[in-house]
This record gives C-alpha cells, structure tokens and sequence, in this order.
C-alpha cells in the first residue's frame, strides 16, 4: 500500500479535487496546446446548443471536444514525466512524446470527423 493513500472517505474526495484543479491550474498556465483547446471547446460547445441537432448528436459534439481535452491533459502528464526523468534526447523519450502527440493529433480528427458527419 502507497504512504500517499491515506486518506479515506470525504478527505480523500475534497483532495483529490483540489489536486485535480492544481492539475487544470497547471495545464492551463503552462501548456499553449491545453489553452488553445480551453479556447476551441468555448467556441464549439455553445455552438452545439445554436445547431439543429438531436440530443445525442449534440452529446457526441460536446463528448469528442471533451475527449481532447482529456488527451491533452495525459500528452502533457506524459511529457512532464520524461522531462523529469532527462532532459537528455533518447530514443524513448521521443518515441513517448511522439506517441502523445498522435493521441492528440487523433482526438482531434475525430472532433472533425464527428463534426462534420453530424453537420453534413
């Protein structure tokens, strides 16, 4: 058992959430990519409300934006933990970082790609 895993109940509830807002806090100050797409969801999540869409294609509109939000936010966990193994280049790191950034990349072509399948 982990010496970080002590708290139970609503303890543990009340830091997990504030650990989770450090989390946002720290994505939203420190990542451009996390902003940018803070930014998209602002735009394209009203939206949806405007569009003449069935709820479950509105939801599936919100969900994918969501959805890469979510990626960016483990790319960006991913990234910080092998920078703070080394900053030294190594065919791991990279491939790690690499792979993070294709798990974006797909997240969000599937904004556009649901997007336009619910829209044309």
């Amino acid at each position: 058992m982990s010496p970080f895993k002590g708290q139970t109940g609503l303890k543990r509830i009340l830091n997990a959430s504030g650990y989770s807002l450090d989390g946002l806090r720290a994505a939203f100050t420190g990542e451009a990519a996390f902003r940018q797409l803070v930014l998209l969801n602002v735009v394209l999540i009203p939206l949806t409300f405007f569009l003449n869409v069935s709820r479950v294609e509105r939801a599936l509109l919100i969900a994918v934006c969501l959805l890469a939000l979510i990626v960016e936010l483990l790319n960006s966990a991913v990234e910080a933990a092998i920078d703070r193994i080394s900053l030294e280049l190594h065919p791991l790191s990279k491939n790690a970082k690499d792979m993070g950034s294709a798990a974006q990349f797909v997240a969000l072509s599937m904004i556009a790609l649901v997007w336009a399948v619910i829209l044309l």
